[in-house]
Formats: C-alpha cells, sequence, structure tokens
C-alpha cells in the first residue's frame, strides 16, 4: 500500500476513534519467555487504577460439564441489570497507546524506548512487547507508560536475562501450580506466596506450571470470552500477585482448568467458550514467545517448557496407536535436544505429572492408565540420563517422588495456598514417596558451586516461606 495512503488511515483511525481520557495499569505488567538476550513484556490499560471492590457477587449456577453440557453465555449468571463491570473484582480495559523505556541497572545513558503501540480493544486491551539484543547476565530497569486523552501512567519493574552457557553462575527459579482466586489465602491482597516468593527467595525466574485459573470454578463460570478474561484479570489485580510480576520474570504454562475446563482435549467447548478461543486468550493474557521452549541459564542450568495440551494426538509412529499428550513433534524435539545439551543439571517442567503417583480415578497425565506407555517412554529416556529431573504442577498436594522402575525423579510443586490442598491423602504414601504433604506453598531451586562442584538443591515451602522438605545432589561435572 502506497505510503500516503497509510498516513491517511492512520490519521483517520486517530481522529475517528479518539483515546479514553483516563488510563490506568491495575494489572501490572508480565514479562515472560526471557533469555539471554530477549524479553517479551505485558501490558494493559485499564480504565480505574484498582479492580471493582464493592461489586455486585454473582448469582449461584450449576456446573456445566463435558457429561452435562450448557450452550450459554453465563449471563444467567449476573443478578436482574447488572453487567460485568458491575460484578466484585471486575478490572474493565480501556483503550490507549503503551511504550517501554528499559536499560541495563546503572547504565541510564543507554536507554531504549519503544515507539507508541495502540492497545487491542480485540485482544482485552493488551498489547505485547519483543525485546531483543539484551546483554546476558544483566538486570534491567523497566518502564511501562501508558497515555490516554487526558492522562498517562508509569510502571516501573525490573528483570534479569539469563547468562550465556559457558558462565558458571547461581541460580534461584521457583516454581508453582493451581492459584485461583477464590482459595487466595489474603482476601485483600492475594495469595501469600507471591509476596513470600519476592521478598524472601528474590528469584531470577518464575514458571507457573498451569491452572493459573479455573474457567470451570463458580463466581463465575466462565462460558465465555468475556468471563474468561475477566477471571483472569481479577486474578492479576491482586497487589501480591501485580508486585510480584512487575519484578520478576515469567515462563507460564497453561493446562486444562486455565484453557477450558477439567480434563479438556482439543475440540471441547465450555458454555460458549470454545477451545480455539481459550487456547487464543491464554496467548493474549501472557507473554509467550512459542508453546514449548528450551532456556539455558548458564553453564549449570536448563530447563524445558513442555506443552500438554495443544499436541495431543495419537503417536503416528506407534504400532499400537498409543495416545500421546505431548505430540509426535514436541516429543521428538524433546528428546533430542535434552539428549544434546551438556548443561550440568537438566530439568523437565511439566504441567502434569509424569512420575506420580496419582490418585485413583484419574485418567489424564503420564502417571495414569491411558498414557502409561508414552509415561514409559519418557520416564525410561529420564532414568538414563545424569542429573536429570521433573518438576510438575496439576496435583494438590506437595511430593517428591521417584519411579522404582527407571529412577526418575519428580517434585511436585503443589497448590498455590494450603486451602487449596486436597485429593489426596498421606496414608497413601507408598514406595514412591520420599515426601508427601498434602498442603500448599511452593517450590524453589538453587543451583549453585558455592561449596566447589555444581550442587541442586530443590526445597517445598509452606505459603509463608518455611522449608518443608529439602533434597539436594552433587555433580561430578
Amino acid at each position: 500500500m502506497n505510503s500516503k495512503y497509510i498516513l491517511a488511515f492512520c490519521t483517520f483511525i486517530a481522529t475517528a476513534c479518539p483515546l479514553h481520557a483516563d488510563v490506568f495499569m491495575a494489572n501490572g505488567m508480565k514479562i515472560g519467555d526471557v533469555t539471554s538476550d530477549t524479553a517479551k513484556i505485558w501490558t494493559r490499560l485499564t480504565a480505574q487504577p484498582e479492580r471493582t471492590r464493592s461489586g455486585t457477587e454473582f448469582l449461584k449456577t450449576t456446573n456445566p460439564t463435558k457429561a452435562k453440557p450448557l450452550q450459554a453465555d453465563g449471563s444467567h449468571q449476573y443478578p436482574a441489570g447488572k453487567r460485568l463491570a458491575d460484578m466484585e473484582g471486575s478490572v474493565p480495559g480501556t483503550d490507549g497507546e503503551v511504550r517501554l523505556r528499559y536499560w541495563p541497572k546503572g547504565q541510564r545513558e543507554n536507554e531504549i524506548e519503544t515507539e507508541w503501540m495502540r492497545v487491542d480493544p480485540q485482544k482485552d486491551f493488551t498489547g505485547q512487547f519483543l525485546l531483543r539484543d539484551l546483554v546476558p547476565n544483566t538486570q534491567y530497569v523497566l518502564k511501562a507508560e501508558g497515555k490516554g486523552d487526558q492522562s498517562s501512567v508509569e510502571l516501573d519493574g525490573n528483570f534479569r536475562t539469563a547468562p550465556m552457557p559457558d558462565d558458571a553462575q547461581e541460580i534461584n527459579f521457583v516454581a508453582v501450580t493451581c492459584g485461583d482466586y477464590p482459595r487466595r489465602d489474603d482476601e485483600e491482597n492475594g495469595h501469600v506466596i507471591y509476596n513470600t516468593m519476592l521478598k524472601k527467595i528474590a528469584p531470577h525466574f518464575f514458571v507457573h506450571t498451569g491452572d493459573i485459573e479455573y474457567y470451570d470454578r463458580a463466581d463465575p463460570y466462565a462460558l465465555s470470552k468475556e468471563l474468561a478474561r475477566y477471571k483472569m484479570n481479577r486474578l492479576f489485580s491482586m497487589p501480591y500477585i501485580r508486585s510480584f510480576h512487575n519484578h520478576v520474570s515469567s515462563y507460564f504454562m497453561k493446562d486444562d482448568h486455565d484453557t477450558l475446563m477439567n480434563d479438556c482435549d482439543p475440540g471441547d467447548v465450555y458454555g460458549t467458550l470454545t477451545w480455539d478461543e481459550g487456547i487464543a486468550i491464554f496467548e493474549e493474557q501472557f507473554p509467550r514467545t512459542e508453546p514449548y521452549k528450551t532456556v539455558r541459564w548458564g553453564k549449570d542450568l536448563q530447563i524445558w517448557i513442555l506443552e500438554g495440551r495443544d499436541f495431543r494426538d495419537v503417536d503416528p509412529k506407534s504400532p499400537n496407536q498409543m495416545p500421546s499428550i505431548w505430540g509426535s513433534k514436541q516429543k521428538e524435539w524433546f528428546f533430542e535436544s535434552f539428549a544434546e545439551s551438556d548443561a550440568t543439571f537438566r530439568v523437565l517442567i511439566s504441567s502434569t505429572p509424569v512420575v506420580g503417583p496419582d490418585r485413583k480415578g484419574k485418567n489424564d497425565n503420564h502417571a495414569n492408565r491411558e498414557f502409561e506407555l508414552e509415561g514409559d517412554q519418557i520416564r525410561e529416556f529420564l532414568g538414563s540420563q545424569e542429573n536429570a529431573f521433573v518438576i510438575c504442577g496439576d496435583r494438590h498436594w506437595q511430593y517428591h517422588s521417584e519411579d522404582p522402575k527407571t529412577g526418575t525423579m519428580e517434585f511436585s510443586c503443589g497448590p498455590s495456598s494450603d486451602k487449596h490442598a486436597s485429593g489426596y491423602s498421606e496414608e497413601y504414601r507408598n514406595e514412591y514417596h520420599k515426601y508427601l504433604k498434602v498442603l500448599g506453598g511452593f517450590l524453589s531451586v538453587n543451583v549453585s558451586r558455592a561449596t566447589g562442584n555444581p550442587v541442586i538443591t530443590f526445597r517445598h515451602h509452606a505459603p509463608e516461606g518455611t522449608v518443608r522438605y529439602e533434597y539436594l545432589t552433587k555433580s561430578t561435572k
């Protein structure tokens, strides 16, 4: 298109669609998929500085399931005459423009400023920036700015880039799972773990292993795109979680409850929310570069982030038509890239268990019967690898288990609050378990050479930070 027509079109849009007068950033920012030289930054403009605190409560209704679907958009959950903006916890978005300014800490003279970007009303008034050519192993200062017709807003943040593969740096990271709004343990501020992790651990990065929110849990059931976005925005407006993500980079993974509903598969529908819409909303709400990835954090640590929903199929290379959670392409990529890595410690991070054991009646992960053959493949492979570990989410209890057949070790980080812990009993402890507690909290991991040879340490924490369990192992590399 001719440049003068492009200019004329942009001028028309700016004139016909003026910016909103007042803008805020009630959801803070999210810093995602950091590598040694890249980072992706998420922003959203809101019409108010905080969530609606004194709004209307949703009506109590029945939750639809796969067995009893409901083709409704969820509007039957509103009291008469009320709309989404009237409801408790709502965080309405608004139009405007955003940009970023960033520089290495202590080097303000090297500040880089992006162009202004108009947020996208079709994507919940969000805007994302991919930063390139960053300096490895460097603390960056970050400012997100938004503007409307009559006001502006500025938000401070920071993050650290990963060291290069030959750089033996000490690394701390944290992992969590399962943290919905109704089961937060601080009514006003949100989940306590976020304040704990930020102030007591100060991690280099954070991994959310999925079930970030629960679309299929009441108040409200997210039976439409609008309600799914509402639930994400409500959760990420909580002060503890918002402050944490302004200052710690993250790798966000999804599972069933933050895609559609419990144990969902491609093609499922929840109310009027389709599978494709659920996938698109997750990409809209979180800064991700691709659904599965591996990231090197210096000489001694490499992590693999796997996708457990998008690529489910029947493995075409299997003679018995083995059902696959990962899909053949992702699985082949994982085996090859994991085996080729020369990192001292290698950690697979899965949204669902690989080792388990799981509770009876479940059938949606590699520790269950339906996917047992693929689970055997993965466990046998990992058991043959030196200094290889698994971190998993999904389960509502903390554990450290070791597969009796292959020796593969798995650490379940447990749900994000004690009130979310359920579904298992310490009476079920068996030959797999080295540690088991039906409690919430988070998992921290430290890689260090402080005592000579590289050591990796896994710690299960209570929400306020108390270490409930610790396991460490030393490498001879």
